[in-house]
């Protein structure tokens, strides 16, 4: 079983930047979907960004232009760098993957605050 870990969280002004980091106990090169979502206080967890197998990426309207997902295949790592954060940014942040027989994964989340 695949296990993700999260890490990069923390606080940051707003205007300023972060990259959290998802390392995976497996190879990602096997990984079919690759995603971060992220979970406001009070609210439902959201999509914020994926990368498929074949090197697509999506971006939810939130956060395009400003948040770029990535990989280190050599490291088995999913990154999400976030540029220009802004208070709405705040969240809990999952790294999540989809497997090779459609098992969805998910990691224990990073607390991402942006102070105004």
């Amino acid at each position: 079983q695949v296990r993700l870990i999260e890490s990069g969280g923390g606080l940051v002004q707003a205007g300023g930047s972060l990259r959290l980091s998802c390392a995976a106990s497996g190879s990602i090169s096997s990984f079919n979907v690759m995603d971060w979502h992220r979970q406001a206080p009070g609210n439902q967890r959201e999509f914020a960004a994926r990368l498929t197998s074949d090197g697509t990426t999506y971006y939810s309207n939130s956060v395009k232009g400003r948040f770029t997902i990535s990989t280190d295949v050599t490291n088995n790592t999913i990154y999400l760098q976030m540029n220009s954060l802004n208070p709405e940014d705040t969240a809990t942040y999952y790294c999540r993957v989809v497997v090779p027989g459609g098992v969805v994964i998910w990691g224990q989340g990073a607390q991402v605050t942006v102070s105004s």
